[in-house]
């Protein structure tokens, strides 16, 4: 059946479950993106297109909780060469400000061009006359002019999570053109953040050389681009719904009781990643139990770091890194019963991050180079009694409206320091003060706004040639 929208994303939006009858059961995945879009493509009876993981071939379309969804299969070889090799291998470093140096190789790209052709012929075929397809992130940036060629009718839209990069850097990139034009296919850019947009622009002018005026740029076919900032959010009310639930109450009660009940509980919540800066943080935290400013009677650093991308090498060394220092830490500077720092590596539901969130007095989010960043905005919106600090790198996408929080240099380990000294030293009114404001950020500008907004940018986008956009969601 032709849908009248379509998203396509690396993923799909359920996980695959197989049950102890060894039956198949998809679930929907947790994560900002999926929360984003559902209502949209149930308010215009949408088809999602992506990538259920694993090497299964021949897979047939299918309904999961009301949605229609498409998966694309993945070859050992396209796992290898587009998703491991060059979408992180090669982009998510060039695009996180070079934190770790970025691999080019052509096998890579001849198996990202080919995935993404792939994926633009699905949606080529799935898409009805007239429709909108949204595409989204790194992993997909060829699929707007590609889709284009095949599907002139369509309007086009590309969103893309993560930062991008400056001049500069992407220019390293041996494919630079082929990823501008391939972007140019769509109608409408969005970005985290102004700079963002202006990085792409300014690249547009420099290297393909259309002509540009502020965020718009116009093609030799008479087509005008739009590229703008749209900052993606979270379903903060239903965090804060969850976070006032007695038995995520409860929870953190008994992790706090688990603990120690120390003074103040530290807390770090981030993929296992490079651009996060878990390193540094866990460093800056151990030298002020060193130095004495806290004591492990009164504060405990809690860090969960989420198993991410395992086969590739830069993982695997930072997770042998990260287990190590925490060995050290904990071993020179721990009591029996009293870790520095409690660290787990795996992954946990909603339910135990809220209650994670509620019990922690200190959130400490210093990657190095984020789009955005939702864990602090997650925090944000779970404390409803408007306590808690945040302590916030200014190089996240969410540091731009969470001007409250405790905002730092990550490569600055002194200055570091002295922000969670301070956040640990704030009194009641201070915090009450910041954390009000920021709740008021997120609550206003949250995820349902945020996919509207895009759908009525990409409805009032386009040469007037297109028929009748795909309708946005009411904002819940």
């Amino acid at each position: 059946m032709a849908a009248d929208l379509v998203i396509v994303a690396n993923r799909l939006p359920v996980d695959r479950v197989t049950r102890p009858d060894g039956t198949i059961e998809w679930r929907p995945s947790p994560g900002g993106l999926v929360t984003a879009i559902e209502p949209v493509m149930r308010a215009n009876d949408g088809t999602w297109i992506g990538w259920p993981g694993g090497t299964e071939q021949d897979l047939e379309p299918f309904e999961a909780d009301g949605l229609h969804l498409v998966p694309m299969s993945m070859t050992p070889e396209e796992i290898e060469g587009h998703y491991e090799g060059f979408s992180n291998g090669t982009l998510w470093p060039l695009y996180h400000d070079l934190v770790a140096k970025p691999e080019f190789h052509r096998e890579w790209w001849d198996s990202y061009v080919g995935v993404n052709r792939r994926f633009a012929e699905k949606a080529s075929e799935v898409a009805a006359k007239g429709a909108t397809v949204w595409v989204h992130d790194y992993q997909l940036q060829l699929v707007p002019q590609m889709l284009r060629e095949l599907r002139p009718d369509l309007r086009i839209g590309f969103y893309l999570h993560i930062p991008f990069p400056p001049a500069e850097l992407f220019q390293q990139l041996p494919w630079r053109r082929q990823i501008l034009e391939g972007l140019l296919g769509a109608d409408l850019l969005g970005f985290q953040l102004p700079g963002g947009s202006a990085n792409f622009v300014r690249l547009v002018r420099q290297r393909v050389g259309h002509k540009t005026h502020r965020d718009l740029v116009y093609l030799p076919d008479g087509r005008t681009v739009r590229a703008a900032a749209f900052p993606i959010s979270i379903d903060a009310a239903g965090f804060e719904e969850l976070a006032q639930t007695p038995a995520v109450a409860e929870r953190a009660t008994a992790i706090r009781e688990a603990l120690g009940n120390p003074r103040k509980i530290f807390l770090g919540i981030d993929r296992l990643d490079y651009t996060k800066g878990i390193y540094a943080r866990l460093r800056a935290f151990s030298e002020l139990i060193a130095d004495g400013h806290l004591d492990v009677e009164d504060a405990v650093f809690v860090q969960v770091a989420v198993p991410s991308r395992e086969q590739v090498e830069q993982y695997r060394i930072l997770r042998d890194d990260i287990d190590r220092l925490v060995g050290r830490i904990n071993g020179d500077l721990g009591r029996i019963g009293r870790p520095v720092i409690s660290y787990l590596h795996s992954s946990y539901p909603r339910e135990e991050m809220a209650a994670l969130y509620r019990a922690a007095d200190v959130m400490v989010v210093t990657p190095y180079r984020d789009g955005m960043n939702l864990v602090a905005k997650e925090y944000v919106a779970c404390r409803f009694e408007n306590d808690g600090a945040l302590v916030l790198s200014e190089f996240a996408g969410a540091a731009d409206e969470l001007r409250q929080a405790w905002l730092i240099n990550p490569y600055d380990i002194n200055g570091m320091k002295t922000a969670l000294l301070e956040a640990y030293e704030a009194d009641d009114k201070t915090l009450t003060r910041r954390m009000k404001a920021m709740r008021k950020t997120i609550s206003q500008h949250d995820v349902a706004a945020w996919a509207a907004s895009f759908m009525l940018e990409l409805g009032d986008s386009g040469d007037g040639t297109h028929a009748a956009p795909a309708r946005a969601a009411k904002p819940s």
